[in-house]
């Protein structure tokens, strides 16, 4: 065992910090529209409902294009799937820093979608190929970390690029765009180098260390059918990506408008940035703890649905609070509860099944929680926001989808305890 743990470990040291280094870079791209927003909307005209429809389109052509880019990964490898998606990507965010009307916004958007389709359920995918069940959890924490460290440095230094405004004729948006969706494009050429697509290319690993990987993981596989199919009508896959629309609603909702709702507060651009920091930098030890504690219990339903009440119950005192250090407080509260749920969450998501049934599986859950709730949280905020006035219809709205995700959730762990039951008596 002792051997195991070093092998696994190993493994994560190599591989985990490069893949945040990718996914910061990747959610940095995906969510700056927000901080973009706060200047950019003024100075082309764009209302609340037509960035909230830009917002959610990008999670359109997401959903659409996750299934085929998995499968693409697991037939043509990682490497050379995470270096088109990459250079692609980056290309694309960084053109939208020369939009001027809603269009070529919605039609940049939906194409970013396309190409980002792949990357995160991607990995959800590729963490299966180097670890086995009782490490996956935490390990998928660590990797999703990726989301805190992005969201809390992404802050700050979006209000500082924000104050380039007039630098080179360019507006503070533009710049925005151009300074963090440029990188993408060079580290697609790291990940052709640092990513190997298995454990059997790692040049890092012993042929006996690739042995120990191989047998693990083979010892706990689960069903692997002929195809992709039944990893697409399995009710535990269809259960855990509905409750996920409810997640991904509360999660692009609150995070695709967080920095305008703070601005609303009163506060600066650059301060704005910071207080909207700070909510990701308390999630940090949330979503190690709740990884960790999921993988130590080996248990994945109830490790996701308290940390979504605790999300509703902040979305409720935001809203009805007048105070602002307790509307910050409940923001926290939202965030931090959110990404709580990541790895419980995406570890139920990659293991129901091995072999061409997985890729699918882990995809249409991504589809509904990142696809379709994304989609839904940006525009339901922005169409109550029109209609209102203000934010806090929008955030009951996610509330009470919150709810009823913890309610599938529930329903989820019935279907899978009666499953488990049938193959005992079998």
């Amino acid at each position: 065992m002792a051997d195991q743990e070093q092998v696994f470990a190993k493994c994560a040291w190599r591989m985990i910090p490069f893949m945040m280094l990718l996914y910061v870079t990747n959610y940095l791209d995906r969510v700056n529209v927000g901080f973009a927003a706060l200047t950019m909307n003024q100075d082309l005209g764009f209302s609340a409902s037509v960035y909230g429809f830009a917002a959610g389109i990008f999670f359109i052509s997401y959903a659409m294009f996750q299934i085929p880019a998995n499968v693409l990964l697991e037939r043509i490898g990682a490497r050379r799937t995470v270096f088109a998606i990459m250079a692609a990507w980056g290309v694309l965010s960084a053109a939208t820093a020369f939009v001027r009307e809603p269009v070529a916004f919605y039609v940049l958007r939906f194409l970013l979608g396309v190409a980002e389709s792949g990357f995160f359920p991607g990995m959800i995918l590729y963490l299966t190929f180097w670890f086995p069940r009782e490490y996956r959890a935490r390990f998928t924490a660590f990797f999703m970390m990726a989301i805190p460290l992005s969201s809390t440095f992404g802050g700050p230094v979006s209000g500082l690029i924000l104050g380039m405004d007039g630098v080179a004729g360019f507006r503070g948006w533009q710049w925005l765009f151009l300074i963090e969706g440029l990188p993408a494009c060079f580290l697609a050429f790291a990940a052709l180098k640092f990513l190997p697509d298995g454990p059997v290319a790692a040049s890092f690993l012993s042929e006996t260390e690739k042995q120990i990987i191989a047998a693990r993981l083979a010892a706990e596989r689960p069903a692997a059918p002929p195809n992709l199919w039944p990893g697409l009508y399995d009710p535990r896959v269809l259960l855990l990506g509905l409750a996920g629309t409810g997640i991904g609603a509360s999660i692009f909702g609150s995070q695709l408008w967080l920095p305008q709702i703070v601005k609303a507060l009163g506060y600066s651009n650059l301060t704005t940035g910071f207080i909207a920091a700070l909510p990701y930098l308390v999630a940090m030890p949330t979503v190690l703890l709740v990884g960790r504690s999921s993988d130590r219990r080996g248990e994945r339903v109830w490790h996701t649905a308290i940390p979504l009440l605790t999300a509703a119950g902040g979305f409720v005192v935001a809203a009805i609070a007048e105070n602002h250090f307790l509307v910050i407080a409940g923001l926290t509260a939202v965030v931090a509860g959110l990404i709580g749920t990541y790895g419980p969450y995406y570890s139920l998501a990659s293991s129901f099944f091995s072999g061409p049934a997985a890729p699918g599986a882990i995809a249409l859950v991504n589809l509904m929680c990142t696809g379709l709730g994304g989609f839904l949280g940006p525009n339901i905020v922005g169409l109550l926001k029109q209609e209102t006035g203000g934010y806090a219809a929008g955030m009951f709205a996610l509330a009470a989808g919150l709810v009823g995700s913890v309610i599938i959730l529930l329903v989820l762990g019935r279907v899978m305890a009666a499953r488990d039951a049938r193959l005992a008596g079998a």
